[in-house]
């Protein structure tokens, strides 16, 4: 009894394992645009956080110090989407497999 219990776990896990790794697949190739002062400034990303574009308008060049802020703001939307994305992701991934309480996954 106890031996099929450890094989059925054994294989929940190889099944997580391998909905992980389609998971990580699926991040890797998710872009995301964040965007500030209505599309002023717009910063896109990878599902890994890598930062793939930045758009900026003529309009917002006048200002330095206001551009700056809309490219942090820019980027700050742009990451809680990959986070958000990622969260979705990953619970899919290990839906059905008990997981201790505040466990978090590293991605």
């Amino acid at each position: 009894m106890m031996k099929g219990g450890l094989a059925g776990l054994m294989k929940q896990a190889q099944q997580m394992q391998e909905k992980m790794k389609v998971a990580q697949e699926q991040l890797a190739a998710l872009e995301v645009t964040g965007q500030a002062a209505g599309g002023l400034v717009k910063v896109t990303i990878s599902g890994k956080h890598e930062m793939k574009r930045i758009q900026i308008e003529p309009a917002a060049m006048d200002d330095r110090e206001m551009l700056e802020d809309l490219l942090v703001t820019a980027y700050a939307e742009a990451f809680k989407q990959v986070e958000a994305a990622n969260s979705q992701v990953m619970s899919g991934a290990t839906a059905g497999m008990p997981m201790p309480p505040g466990f978090k996954l590293p991605f």
